[in-house]
């Protein structure tokens, strides 16, 4: 009977600390998956941000410009084209100046209309 009593305690035993693992494992797995989240949601702000101001610039036509915003590498890249060097160094200034904080990756092709 006393054999018994102690497998029962140290089964218990072995079970609450899997249990507190689990648990602590949970809760490292929610607060990275927050983290994810939360850089995630910042450069999809960063996008909208510099997306907006970019169109909103009248000296650039931004109609073929894409703006991505990557959280991890806090870098903000322009991709297409516009007619003209100095709309593509315009664009890259408005990035700047919108997504601070943030590496600006300027691969916008110059194509005259």
């Amino acid at each position: 009977m006393r054999n018994i009593r102690q497998f029962a305690r140290t089964t218990a035993a072995v079970a609450l600390l899997a249990g507190a693992a689990a648990c602590g494992a949970t809760a490292r797995g929610v607060a990275q998956d927050a983290k994810a989240n939360t850089a995630a949601t910042k450069a999809g702000i960063e996008t909208l941000d510099v997306k907006t101001a970019i169109l909103a610039d009248k000296t650039v036509d931004a109609g073929a410009i894409d703006v991505d915003t990557y959280g991890d590498t806090k870098t903000v890249v322009l991709r297409g084209s516009v007619p003209t060097q100095a709309q593509k160094a315009r664009a890259e200034q408005i990035a700047r100046e919108h997504a601070t904080g943030y590496k600006i990756d300027n691969k916008l092709a110059v194509v005259p209309k």
